[in-house]
């Protein structure tokens, strides 16, 4: 829309169904190039992207011109999809019902770029669903238990 200007940077997590880690490190590399397709193709812009065998991270500056939870929707939708064509596992891939979403200033940029690129490191010391719960606490976001991703502890 002509006159219409906007500055949102949005960071994304979800979770594969079930838990289980089925994002193996050799289809990392071919699905966030997949992923970032995905993302650019709703004119949104990645800013990082890090697949954790068990959930995914996207920072993406988002263009309001989608609803949140249909870019969502699609990403997962169609990375599904192209996860099951590849037959990179044995059944059928899915993701998790849900995911989180949390929003930056554009002077967060570089320190959530970073936080994104670096989960493996993250995670050696703390797990996801203490990283998520973190999350949720931070940015204050009520929450029900029940309604978390099932964590395998």
């Amino acid at each position: 829309m002509a006159n219409t200007f906007s500055q949102i940077y949005l960071q994304f997590v979800f979770a594969v169904k079930g838990r289980q880690s089925l994002i193996e490190k050799q289809h990392k590399e071919e699905l966030h190039k997949y992923i970032t397709a995905l993302v650019q193709n709703r004119n949104a812009k990645m800013l990082a992207i890090h697949c954790m065998p068990d959930h995914t991270h996207l920072f993406v500056g988002f263009k309001p011109t989608i609803l949140i939870t249909d870019f969502i929707k699609e990403i997962k939708v169609e990375s599904n999809q192209f996860i099951n064509h590849k037959k990179w596992i044995r059944g059928r891939f899915a993701w998790q019902e849900g995911y989180g979403v949390f929003s930056y200033s554009h002077s967060h940029i570089d320190r959530v770029v970073k936080y994104v690129l670096n989960q493996e490191q993250h995670h050696c010391k703390k797990p996801f669903r203490q990283e998520y719960l973190e999350l949720l606490q931070r940015f204050d976001i009520a929450f029900e238990e029940k309604y978390l991703f099932h964590f395998l502890d």
